[in-house]
Order: structure tokens, then C-alpha cells, then sequence
């Protein structure tokens, strides 16, 4: 199936500012990229490359003055829902390939030593594998309350503590929890679009989710929803949201408004079809 998927930023800065953005969806994944576009008003010159995590970013200087990035995209994602597999068990810690044994350490908002007492006296008798990412899911999908609260520099440990956080903080928490475990835990981020579940009545935002490595391989949880899925058109990965921030900016530019969009559309549409679709209102 197909779903359109993007998001506007609209920056005010009082001076050229440098900025990275890494909002486009990554190139490997169970989605692919059918078409896609980068408007920039006014037009700057923009760099891509490819960070050390594998993400796609932009690299630009905002002019002074109000800027606006707005990128639209149709991704083709499986119809079925985020994959299930219970029986798979942990793969020991001497087994795991190189690349994934950072995804084992504490990182700044994912201080999983912190964590450590706790995770094993929660989570030690549970069946090590997928049973206990699933325990640790449960876990903190019932005991975190999702709402408003924290911020961009509060850490996993701090909403654990406060009780409360947001999709990113629910997945900072479960990746402590599987990395105090000997479980290898990294951040996802991006587009989620509501198919198969009732509408969220609040504006569309960007979503963070968790990929845990059992079986030898990673696998997506995630401890807000804490259901499978359809539709994830994944934007970036990394030790936590550090490592994949939407955007950084290197100077004292505000955000005055952003909009996000991921929802499902007709396979015989283009992008061009959508945007005459919503300006009809049909």
C-alpha cells in the first residue's frame, strides 16, 4: 500500500544560521521511496550525505529572516503489520557482531546502568529473548503516562522517574531496560500513519518507536503503542534521539510552526494528485 508521508518546518532566525535536517526516510528499510520532493522558500543551496548511522541529512545555511523546508513523499509499505516472532531467543553478548555491540552501552538519554537494578529485578526471571523486550514493552506502555512534561534534554532515566513522557521518552526507557539486560536496544524515529487503528484526534506528529536485536537480527517494538503496526516509513536511527535529531541548529533561529502528515493514499495517485486532492477538499 501506499502513504504520503512529509512534514513543514518554518524557522525565524536573526542571522544566517547553519541547520541540519534529517527528515527524509532512509533508504533501506521495509518501506520504498516512489517519489518524492524538497521545497525550500526561500531556495538555499543544500548539501545531503550520509551520517555514520546511515541516516540521509540536509546540510544548509537559513537565510535571516522567516525560511521554510517542506518535503512531501509517497512510500510503497508492506500491508502487513510489524513482525511478531515470540519464540526467538537473546543472542549472548559473544555472539554479537561488532556493529551492535554499542547498542549494549549507555548512551546520554538512554543511561541504562542507571537502570540496572531495577531492569533484572522486573524483568531477571523473564524468558531472555523476545519474551522479555515484550515484558519490558508492557511494562512501560502501562506504567509510563503519555503525555506532555518532559523536553527535548529530559533523559530516559528522568521520565522513568517522573512516570510520564512522551513517544521518545517511552522509548528511551525501553532501551534501558534492554540494554541493562545484556539486550541490544537502538532509537527509531519517523512517519506512522493511523491504518488499521481509530484516528488520533491530536495533530499529526512525528513517532519514535525502538528496534531490539534477538535472533540474531532487530526487530521493531514499540513500548508506546505496543501493538503491531502497518505503515512505519522509518527516518533515522541511533544510540538515542541525540543521534537522529529532526533538526539541529547552530545559532539562535526559533521554530514558529511545523506540520507533519503521514496517511494513506490511493495507489494511482501521485504527489501532484494528493496536493490537488487536498486544496479540493475531496
Amino acid at each position: 500500500m501506499h502513504v504520503k508521508v512529509g512534514c513543514t518546518f518554518i524557522y525565524n532566525s536573526p542571522s544566517p544560521t547553519p541547520m541540519i535536517f534529517v527528515v527524509r526516510p532512509c533508504n533501506f528499510d521495509r518501506h520504498r521511496v516512489l517519489e518524492e520532493v524538497r521545497l525550500l522558500t526561500p531556495t538555499v543551496p543544500v548539501e545531503e550525505f550520509i551520517d555514520h548511522f546511515g541516516n540521509s541529512a540536509w546540510r544548509l545555511v537559513a537565510p535571516a529572516g522567516k525560511f521554510e523546508v517542506h518535503y512531501d513523499a509517497i512510500a510503497a509499505v508492506p500491508p502487513e503489520p510489524d513482525l511478531v516472532l515470540p519464540t526467538l531467543f537473546q543472542t549472548p553478548v559473544e555472539q554479537l557482531p561488532y556493529d551492535v555491540l554499542p547498542y549494549t552501552l549507555p548512551s546520554r538519554h538512554c543511561e541504562s546502568d542507571l537502570f540496572a537494578d531495577d531492569a533484572w529485578q522486573l524483568f531477571g526471571h523473564v524468558p531472555a529473548g523476545w519474551a522479555c523486550v515484550q515484558a519490558i514493552c508492557d511494562w512501560v506502555h502501562t506504567n509510563i503516562t503519555y503525555g506532555a512534561g518532559s523536553t527535548m534534554h529530559t533523559s530516559g532515566y528522568q521520565a522513568y522517574q517522573q512516570r510520564r513522557g512522551v513517544c521518545r521518552d517511552f522509548a528511551h526507557i525501553a532501551i534501558s531496560f534492554c540494554r541493562s539486560l545484556n539486550i541490544p536496544a537502538r532509537y527509531v524515529y519517523g512517519y506512522l500513519p493511523d491504518i488499521g487503528v481509530p484516528a488520533d484526534l491530536l495533530p499529526m506528529d512525528f513517532h519514535a518507536w525502538f528496534e531490539a536485536y534477538v535472533g540474531g537480527a532487530w526487530y521493531t517494538f514499540d513500548a508506546r503503542h505496543n501493538k503491531p503496526r502497518i505503515g512505519r516509513v522509518v527516518i533515522g536511527r541511533g544510540r538515542d534521539a541525540v543521534d537522529v535529531a529532526l533538526t539541529t541548529t547552530y545559532g539562535a533561529s526559533e521554530l514558529a510552526n511545523l506540520w507533519v502528515w503521514a496517511d494513506q493514499v490511493d495507489e494511482h495517485l501521485s504527489l501532484a494528485d494528493t496536493r490537488l486532492v487536498n486544496q479540493q477538499g475531496i
